[in-house]
């Protein structure tokens, strides 16, 4: 029987903030998914490193273990990017969950080598955004268009950046209570619960591009591809997609260099964890406050000027400030990530709902790859520089390239002639329908 469309905007949503995401049954099946399956895999990342270093004693394959959480992202999110258009979300998603939860038990097996692990961890990382990519895109479809939707994706930040809060010391404990393999079984259970809410909690509903046709991986990966083409040649979503990717990128150069700047400031070991923690601990204290507080058109208001200037902060490191001010400095930063909530209704107004998946896909696969780009350029360039140097240049080299891009978004928000998108039946080009977008 064909899968049935299903409407878009939940009839009713009552309450005020937050509590009205919540008023979504859809949506609690969503939320308490994507946190058991960020739990799996904080869980796995913590335990496959320490069942790494328990077998070889090497602490670069060790390190590798964890670095290749990011390093996928970019071949699974522009080779497989296109399922999340071609297939129904629903199944996708379970798809997705099934199949990490496969891979997490052959990690847990006795006679795995570590050779297979680090293959296995791959795969996982491979598929990880493609499933974000198509939970972005059920989200709309969940919750709307609209104040939900930002509110929502709102929410799920929040869950990510309190696992880098809580997630590590959880799983550290719970290393003393079993072993690495036996960690790695919970991430199974993890998975597969996160399936089970995915398929018994959301509706069903049908592929956004249309039923995949003849010519099997060929196609899809043609399909991914003509559809990060779509995204990144349209010139207003490329410009609202880097001013979500830029200044993540150079905001991880505080973090990533915590170890380091703890030692160049007498920190200690405490220190280092404190710097870790601070720009998420702003992060989410300003999202909660802009999505409770502001309306959406206070939170429109705002996108431009945070962006502009929420890498500010980092200057401060120039002085090589001790912990009473470099503190401070890194919540006041992870505060201006709260223009990300406008930013959020910009890009889903500005983006054709045929190429949601692929384009969410796109923004989470950008994300993720220029951050381990930014960590890595961050600790190449603390190589030669001062720790404090090289945060306060990712500042101030970060705002320069964030106030480029407020002028692109500005430039953009005009009426522009409307974009064509490939169809998905025919490869054709289609125009997407003319919107206003959002200044």
């Amino acid at each position: 029987m064909p899968e049935q469309a299903t409407p878009a905007t939940p009839a009713a949503a009552p309450g005020s903030g937050y509590r009205r995401v919540f008023a979504v049954r859809e949506f609690r099946a969503v939320f308490a998914a994507h946190a058991l399956s960020l739990l799996g895999v904080v869980v796995s990342e913590i335990a496959l490193t320490v069942l790494v270093y328990e077998l070889t004693g090497s602490p670069l394959l060790s390190a590798l273990a964890f670095a290749l959480g990011l390093l996928p992202y970019l071949v699974g999110g522009t080779l497989f990017a296109g399922v999340a258009d071609r297939y129904p979300p629903r199944r996708v998603l379970v798809s997705c969950d099934l199949l990490c939860a496969g891979c997490a038990a052959l990690m847990a097996l006795p006679v795995a080598p570590v050779a297979a692990l680090l293959v296995l961890r791959c795969a996982i990382a491979a598929v990880a955004p493609v499933f974000n990519g198509t939970r972005m895109a059920t989200l709309a479809d969940v919750l709307g268009d609209g104040d939900l939707f930002v509110l929502g994706r709102s929410l799920l930040r929040m869950v990510s950046q309190s696992a880098v809060l809580v997630g590590f010391g959880l799983g550290g404990v719970l290393l003393t209570l079993v072993p690495p393999r036996g960690a790695l079984v919970i991430t199974v259970g993890t998975f597969a619960a996160s399936a089970v809410l995915l398929r018994c909690g959301t509706r069903r509903r049908p592929a956004r591009g249309g039923a995949p046709g003849p010519g099997g991986g060929a196609t899809l990966m043609r399909h991914s591809l003509a559809g990060a083409r779509a995204v990144l040649g349209d010139r207003r979503l490329r410009a609202l997609l880097l001013l979500f990717w830029a200044p993540p990128m150079f905001a991880v150069a505080p973090e990533a260099l915590a170890a380091p700047y703890a030692e160049q400031i007498g920190a200690g070991s405490a220190g280092v964890g404190l710097l870790m923690c601070a720009m998420p601990v702003g992060t989410i204290a300003a999202e909660l406050y802009a999505g409770s507080a502001l309306s959406t058109r206070a939170r429109a208001r705002i996108v431009l000027p945070l962006a502009a200037t929420t890498l500010l902060p980092l200057l401060v490191y120039a002085a090589a400030p001790g912990l009473a001010l470099a503190l401070p400095a890194l919540v006041l930063a992870g505060a201006g990530s709260a223009y990300t909530l406008g930013l959020d209704r910009w890009f889903v107004d500005a983006v054709p709902r045929e190429l949601r998946g692929r384009a969410m896909t796109v923004h989470t696969t950008g994300l993720m790859t220029l951050q381990g780009v930014g960590m890595a350029l961050a600790g190449l360039a603390a190589e030669f520089f001062a720790v404090s140097t090289v945060v306060a240049a990712a500042g101030a080299l970060g705002t320069a390239c964030c106030l480029a891009l407020v002028a692109e978004v500005r430039r953009t928000a005009r009426r522009r002639p409307p974009p064509a998108v490939p169809c998905p039946a025919t490869g054709d080009r289609v125009p997407k329908s003319e919107r206003t977008a959002e200044s």
